[in-house]
């Protein structure tokens, strides 16, 4: 790719970027959120056309119309949001919109379902190809979406962040895949925020910064810190910024709270001023345990105190009015809405306070908007900006902003900074210690036992559904053996 630039309204997301991949290596792309990554890869797989630059592949210059184009010419992409359709098979969707016909019209399945299975087993999986999509985990839909790419006989691949919903075990299963396929002398580019990844897959490793390309290194011959200072343009001394910790009275305290094959009997008491992780393994029951406090999911039984008085919480709207917050887990599913503004997001958990008589204070909205912005380090075009259209890292961002906004005394956070380069963790690790000095209390659900272990001081560990150690980390001397010890139950 030489010289390529691409404008959206407002802003230059792509600045003269250069990025050549070789055959049959694994090239990691770098960089905060809202750095062009992304972008780069949808012009190069023709989701985007470029304003300015060339594209050149196998030694020839092509023009990459489409995704369709892309795929002809043997190059694949895999989003962080899987393009599969749920209600069909997996043979199905490997081969949507070619599917093989004889003379006559008919589809001719036998061949169909023998050649996803070759293509599955390719890549070490043994899934039916007659299995729905639906019904597979994240995991086995990124096998489909691999073997997918494999049909199109790619020699590029394209992974957008793909191990940010995976667990460690699939995670192992991934690397297996990109060893297999580099074996096969197929280029994988790898898109990803976590450095144990980049350095435990990568041959080279390009690092784009605010829409520009700063530079092309082989791994073996840079080191975290070299690579994070490009990203981010500045030193990053501390990950984790420290925080002096005061212990306060409890605010919450959950009793019995019990829901049928997910939560039993769970039983704790958070502190004002407090950062108090739920840590465990996927399907533990941590999500549902902070869906539920919210009334995002009906309980079965058990009680909900606020301030020493029991409350009834049957809906989110009665836990915002009790000055209860969740940011959600899926920001793009349940924390956003992707086709509103930055200012309409920000605003809609407390639209009362910026109305009169019924009508819109869009001033009032304008400027708070414009706070939150600024707090934030927001990058955003304007304040009309869709959030469809703002990095993943800025999403998240706006959907914290709203929750600030509502003014909530308790914040529950089910992964806030999964998908966020280490430049925007740090500012929503100094978010979250601001908001404890100022005697809110946080509820964190993070998969990164780091971050756990550095954020929090206490720690809740459940292992199905219910709660199996407790430790006191003010100190900060918990391990994550620990820690996995109750975990794994």
């Amino acid at each position: 790719m030489k010289n390529i630039t691409k404008r959206f309204p407002g802003v230059v997301a792509l600045d003269n970027v250069n990025l050549s991949v070789e055959r049959g290596e694994v090239h990691s792309l770098c960089g905060e959120n809202g750095a062009g990554k992304s972008t780069l890869m949808k012009v190069l797989n023709g989701v985007y056309k470029a304003d300015e630059g060339e594209i050149f592949f196998d030694g020839k210059k092509v023009d990459v119309k489409s995704p369709h184009k892309a795929q002809q010419l043997g190059l694949s992409i895999i989003f962080q949001e899987l393009n599969l359709v749920n209600s069909l098979s997996i043979a199905e969707n490997i081969f949507l919109g070619r599917l093989k016909k004889n003379r006559f019209g008919k589809i001719l399945w036998k061949e169909i379902y023998e050649d996803s299975a070759n293509l599955l087993a390719h890549i070490g999986c043994k899934l039916n190809p007659k299995n729905e999509v639906g019904r597979l985990s994240v995991s086995q839909k990124q096998m489909v979406e691999i073997a997918k790419a494999l049909s199109f006989n790619s020699k590029i691949i394209i992974m957008d962040e793909p191990s940010a919903t995976l667990t460690e075990k699939e995670v192992k299963n991934l690397y297996q895949i990109i060893h297999e396929l580099k074996s096969k002398n197929i280029t994988v580019i790898y898109i990803s925020h976590k450095m144990d990844e980049i350095f435990d897959l990568s041959d080279r490793v390009t690092v784009l910064r605010d829409g520009k390309a700063i530079e092309t290194m082989n791994i073996s011959e840079t080191s975290r810190e070299d690579i994070i200072n490009k990203m981010v343009g500045r030193d990053m001394d501390h990950a984790f910024p420290n925080r002096t910790s005061e212990e306060g009275a409890p605010v919450l305290k959950i009793e019995n709270l019990f829901i049928a094959g997910k939560l039993d009997n769970i039983n704790f008491v958070l502190k004002k001023g407090e950062v108090l992780s739920i840590a465990g393994l996927v399907g533990a029951g941590r999500t549902e345990l902070l869906r539920a406090i919210f009334g995002a999911d009906k309980i079965d039984s058990g009680k909900i105190f606020l301030n020493d008085k029991e409350i009834n919480i049957n809906s989110p709207i009665d836990a915002i009015e009790n000055g209860i917050a969740l940011l959600n887990e899926d920001r793009k599913e349940e924390g956003l809405v992707l086709n509103f503004s930055v200012a309409e997001n920000i605003t809609a958990a407390k639209l009362d306070s910026i109305t009169e008589l019924g009508f819109l204070k869009k001033s009032v909205e304008k400027n708070i908007a414009k706070k939150y912005i600024d707090n934030l380090s927001i990058k955003t075009p304007g304040i009309n900006q869709k959030c469809i259209n703002l990095s993943g890292g800025n999403q998240q961002k706006v959907a914290l902003a709203k929750w600030l906004y509502s003014n909530a005394e308790i914040l529950m956070l089910d992964e806030p900074t999964r998908g966020i380069d280490v430049g925007a963790k740090q500012e929503i690790y100094l978010i979250i210690n601001e908001l404890v000095k100022q005697g809110k209390s946080i509820i964190l659900v993070s998969s990164e036992m780091p971050e756990v272990l550095a954020l929090s001081d206490r720690i809740i560990v459940l292992h199905e559904g219910k709660i199996k150690g407790e430790f006191d980390n003010k100190n900060k001397q918990v391990t994550s053996e620990q820690i996995l010890h109750y975990a794994i139950g």
